[in-house]
């Protein structure tokens, strides 16, 4: 059923997203996935969050 999606399906799928976001939007759309993508990657590999180091916590304050 779903074996490829070809190039014209693609152009229906951009069509239908144009329509619906807009032509400005879906660079915003596309980022905001992006993001969320990154997020649940991250959620799943069960990384801590980098956290800035106290020395260059220290030297932003000095300046």
């Amino acid at each position: 059923m779903f074996e490829t999606i070809g190039f014209p399906e693609l152009l229906v799928i951009l069509g239908v997203a144009v329509l619906l976001f807009g032509g400005k939007k879906i660079p915003e759309v596309a980022k905001g996935l992006g993001e969320g993508i990154r997020n649940f990657k991250t959620a799943l590999k069960g990384e801590p969050e980098r956290q800035a180091e106290p020395q260059a916590v220290a030297q932003i304050e000095k300046s």
